[in-house]
């Protein structure tokens, strides 16, 4: 190692030391300086360190917003949050909503774009500066992402195949097929049209998993679809999504606002309202309803999949994301409940003319049996006499009793509530298809505005490994991922898939998640410090976080997220998973355990989601790894001072300097070792030039 002293007999001429990078050679890189005169001798000492590569940014600002929004508001606003209203209060159910947004959702949203902001990096980069002991972090965020981004896509393939028959008049789930003989199909009038369309045609669904029914080639033909528009939008990251995200972030808007001016103008729309809105305060005391609003702003920002960190790494050092994360936050929580007010007074017009359809059928009924002197009577009188017939006479005369609080009960969430409810109250209204299309429409923008921000999380984390980086064009590299997805993800496409589908989505994106949140919270809080992350946001906004933030931070959000991942674990381990299996000989699905060997897949996508986290640690904690992952400008190892370096770089404050995010250095991992401990090196090159002054 070169010393201060050996160019001082030449002026104006620098030595330079070169060391090179392993087994590659010396390599060239452009360098910025720092100079340390350490004993005031005039005689300095400059060190010169890689520049960081110009990295992609937003075109403007709408288009972070745009990103942001399209992938936080997404299709849990429109088939979950209205269901869990439904099922949780009502209108009380926004109370623990709200609370657990501002006391959970909104401080970890700001500790993934903040800490993406300030280290310009992807999730995989961000916890190997942080500490490189946590960089299982980014690995686990990937591989958790992966599986999601497998099922996801099956949603949008549905989607698309749901689009492409609106086109047909009269919409094809409207009526039941017939037989040869000219009745009706006897599986479709056990269930519904929608629900045989669903089931029977779109899915052609097995009656258990252990039976797949094999591939079916029109969902193969749409997933082969759905995954090519998706590599066109991302293949070139924010340079190519970030154009469509204008379309498939405010298009659902636009849809809902149709929906919504036509939805309160319908007969039964306020029932539906009231039913879903009516606060039933005693379910407060239920500490489900409070978990499921946990769960509801932990999924519905996208948390922990690494997107958010990829998308606020795209931001210039000065953008107020303090300001950007609370402007979300409201217009997601703002969507949840305008989409709930859509969805629901839609649902109340469909059961509005469910009930009128029963009523004309047990005045048929009655008619029929001479009770009424004709077909169709006053309310008054047809509710006098129903009034009179016993449970079994009704059971004889295949009569029910008809009831508005009945039909709005049986609202679903899911695919249940997008492909069958929905869909029936599509085929009352009036120009079904013109309906129908933008319906689908909407669900694609948002499962593609979703699927672009699950995507680019991956994306971005394999990407800053030099190793892909640099080897390989990001749009080959989104290809050879889009192209493992898609035959992966063909097990979705068996008469088994939606029950695959739902093992994914009860196993996948759940305990994996949740744990790494709260390690990331952690991470930030107590190993990267609060008070210099503190710091961060205010250098880079301005704005000091106070109190409410601290608190949030430090202890109510690891508390929440802690109650959260405890009671997932201990309900999978009390309660046998189960999956709703079609049964064609009842018209109806049937709750059935998963099989002990599909249980055995689920513990594994848990375990490999969760794994790289002790494994990463594990291995670089006992120095077990002789190579680690090139990260793109992230940290491995921190370089070891040794005699003839300690006493110069004590001279230097690297915080003020921003040397921070050097003195993890990539792929310092190695070192030469000789005889003479003061030349030992890192293998990687840097100079340090001696110049004379």
């Amino acid at each position: 190692m070169a010393n201060k002293d050996s160019g001082s007999a030449h002026m104006g001429r620098s030595n330079t030391l070169q060391v090179p990078n392993g087994s590659n050679g010396t390599q060239h890189h452009e360098f910025n300086s720092m100079n340390i005169d350490s004993d005031g001798s005039g005689v300095g000492v400059t060190i010169v360190l890689p520049e960081k590569q110009e990295r992609a940014a937003w075109d403007n600002k709408l288009q972070f917003f745009l990103s942001i929004i399209g992938y936080s508001v997404g299709l849990g606003n429109i088939w979950r949050f209205p269901y869990l209203c439904q099922q949780n209060g009502g209108g009380a159910f926004l109370i623990p909503f709200f609370i657990m947004l501002i006391l959970e959702g909104i401080p970890l949203f700001l500790v993934e774009i903040g800490i993406g902001q300030k280290q310009r990096l992807g999730a995989l980069g961000v916890w190997n500066i942080v500490h490189p002991w946590l960089g299982g972090l980014g690995i686990a965020s990937c591989v958790v992402t992966f599986f999601v981004a497998l099922y996801y896509n099956v949603i949008i393939t549905w989607c698309f195949f749901y689009l492409f028959n609106s086109f047909r008049f009269p919409l094809p789930w409207a009526e039941c097929p017939l037989t040869s003989n000219g009745t009706k199909v006897e599986e479709c009038e056990l269930s519904s049209e929608t629900a045989y369309f669903w089931y029977r045609q779109t899915l052609d669904v097995a009656p258990s998993m252990d039976d797949s029914g094999g591939l079916k080639w029109w969902i193969v033909l749409c997933l082969m679809l759905a995954w090519i528009v998706v590599f066109f939008i991302v293949m070139k990251g924010i340079q190519s999504s970030g154009k469509v995200v204008y379309f498939t972030s405010l298009f659902p808007y636009v849809v809902l606002t149709i929906f919504f001016i036509r939805g309160i103008t319908l007969k039964g729309a306020a029932a539906g309202l009231m039913h879903m809105y009516t606060p039933k305060i005693e379910k407060l005391l239920n500490p489900t309803v409070w978990l499921d609003a946990a769960t509801q702003v932990f999924y519905s920002f996208g948390l922990a999949f690494g997107s958010l960190i990829a998308f606020g790494s795209y931001n210039q050092q000065n953008n107020n994301c303090v300001r950007d994360v609370i402007f979300v936050s409201i217009t997601n929580a703002v969507t949840a409940i305008y989409a709930s007010v859509v969805i629901f007074s839609i649902l109340g017009f469909k059961a509005m003319a469910n009930v009128d359809r029963c009523i004309e059928h047990n005045m048929e009924k009655l008619f029929d049996h001479g009770l009424t002197e004709a077909s169709h009577v006053s309310p008054e009188k047809y509710e006098e006499i129903m009034q009179t017939l016993n449970e079994t006479i009704l059971k004889t005369w295949k009569m029910h009793p008809c009831s508005l609080e009945r039909e709005l009960d049986q609202a679903a969430e899911g695919t249940g509530l997008a492909f069958i409810v929905f869909t029936q109250a599509i085929v009352e209204l009036p120009g079904a298809p013109f309906w129908a299309i933008i319906f689908f429409l909407m669900l694609l923008s948002l499962g593609l505005g979703s699927q672009i921000g699950i995507l680019e999380g991956m994306l971005c984390t394999i990407f800053d490994i030099d190793y892909f980086r640099e080897r390989i064009p990001k749009p080959y590299l989104t290809a050879g991922v889009c192209i493992v997805c898609f035959f992966v993800g063909l097990i979705f496409c068996t008469g088994a898939g939606e029950y695959w589908l739902s093992l994914f989505d009860s196993f996948a994106g759940t305990i994996g998640l949740v744990l790494i949140a709260l390690l990331e919270m952690i991470a930030i809080m107590y190993v990267y410090g609060h008070e210099k992350f503190t710091k961060d946001i205010y250098d880079m906004t301005g704005y000091r976080p106070g109190l409410y933030w601290q608190i949030t931070w430090r202890y109510l959000g690891p508390i929440i997220m802690t109650a959260i991942l405890t009671a997932s674990i201990i309900h999978r381990i009390t309660n046998r998973p189960t999956y709703s299996a079609w049964d064609a000989t009842q018209g109806i699905t049937v709750p059935t355990p998963y099989p002990d060997w599909v249980m055995l897949i689920a513990v594994a996508i848990i375990a490999v989601g969760v794994l790289p986290i002790p494994a990463v640690f594990l291995l670089r904690r006992f120095q077990c790894l002789k190579l680690d992952t090139d990260i793109h400008q992230g940290a491995i190892r921190r370089i070891d001072t040794t005699a003839s370096t300690r006493e110069m770089m004590a001279d230097v404050d690297f915080d003020e300097v921003e040397m921070d995010e050097y003195h993890d250095y990539p792929n310092s991992q190695e070192v030469d070792d000789s005889p003479d401990d003061h030349t030992r090196a890192p293998k990687k090159l840097f100079k340090m030039e001696v110049l004379d002054d």
